[in-house]
């Protein structure tokens, strides 16, 4: 890895790296990201090769441990799986069955260093969360066919009184590498899946296009959690409020998160909640950063979802 200390916009990183080494740094395992680190001498951000190409056609399945790939005939699929709604993360009762990454579950760790390589962690995390834990504990969440699925994870299985619901290390996105490499390895710093895109003002409609052009969805907020950190990006607004992926019907009466989450966590301002035609929700700017409801056609800025 070469670090170059000239500030580019990342189209410009991408050409000057191809015309002067390979391409923008790929990153296969955390050895890499080790050496990665070393060689920007942790003097703040760079650019590397990972981008998105948005849009739900573009996503594509990844194994979470490096160097397992992911085929299309692999065999764990309950029925009708996957879907196409916005359900990233795959856990396992009886079959596969992908859901949003935010649900918590114990899950599958898996241990390349020892002969008993299968773990059944019972502690309730979302599927990223159970990632860093296997990582910073074993090898890396249960990756392929004889992990999440071998005579091992079959034997566990089998030792409990019911069938448990279980994240294991498969995902999709729609990031890339810049040199064509199909690397599954992503080490998220959580807080960058949400983009305030503070300096813009728009309808709520103008909102919900530009995220879905440009990153995945306007933020849903389903638990304490993600109303931290969207609280960490809604500070920095230039408007009173942003707005946020939440909205009424009239027809059904009633609010539904947009990427078809359920409303199971909520955060209203007193007397916020305004159920009306042609209302979303937004995030105060400051003070509790609690919900109201405003006309759509108000002009906020908004936070964007990545995932």
């Amino acid at each position: 890895y070469h670090f170059i200390r000239e500030n580019k916009t990342w189209e410009e990183a991408q050409k000057y790296c191809r015309e002067n080494y390979t391409d923008l740094a790929s990153v296969f395992d955390m050895a890499d990201m080790e050496r990665l680190r070393e060689s920007t001498e942790y003097e703040g951000k760079a650019w590397i090769g990972l981008f998105s190409n948005p849009g739900k056609e573009n996503r594509m399945w990844h194994w979470s441990l490096p160097g397992v790939e992911y085929t299309e005939d692999e065999t764990g699929w309950g029925r009708s799986e996957p879907g196409d709604l916005n359900e990233n993360c795959v856990k396992t009762r009886e079959n596969w069955a992908d859901v949003t990454c935010d649900k918590t579950m114990w899950f599958i760790c898996y241990d390349g260093e020892n002969i008993k390589s299968i773990h059944l962690i019972e502690k309730k995390m979302t599927w990223t969360e159970a990632q860093k834990y296997c990582r910073d504990h074993y090898t890396d969440l249960a990756s392929g066919l004889d992990q999440a699925d071998g005579e091992e994870f079959k034997t566990l299985k089998q030792s409990k009184d019911s069938p448990m619901n279980v994240w294991i290390g498969l995902f999709r996105d729609t990031w890339r590498w810049s040199d064509g490499s199909n690397f599954s390895f992503r080490h998220w710093n959580m807080e960058s899946f949400y983009d305030g895109q503070n300096n813009k003002n728009c309808t709520w409609e103008e909102a919900l296009d530009y995220c879905r052009l440009n990153h995945t969805d306007l933020v849903s907020i389903t638990n304490p959690h993600q109303q931290r950190v969207v609280e960490s990006r809604a500070k920095n607004a230039s408007s009173p409020y942003v707005w946020v992926g939440l909205r009424y019907t009239c027809v059904m009466d009633l609010w539904f998160w947009i990427n078809d989450k359920l409303v199971c966590y909520e955060n209203w301002a007193d007397n916020g909640k305004i159920e009306e035609c042609h209302r979303c929700a937004a995030m105060e700017r400051g003070g509790r950063y609690q919900w109201v409801s405003k006309s759509e056609y108000e002009k906020y800025n908004f936070i964007c979802s990545k995932q």
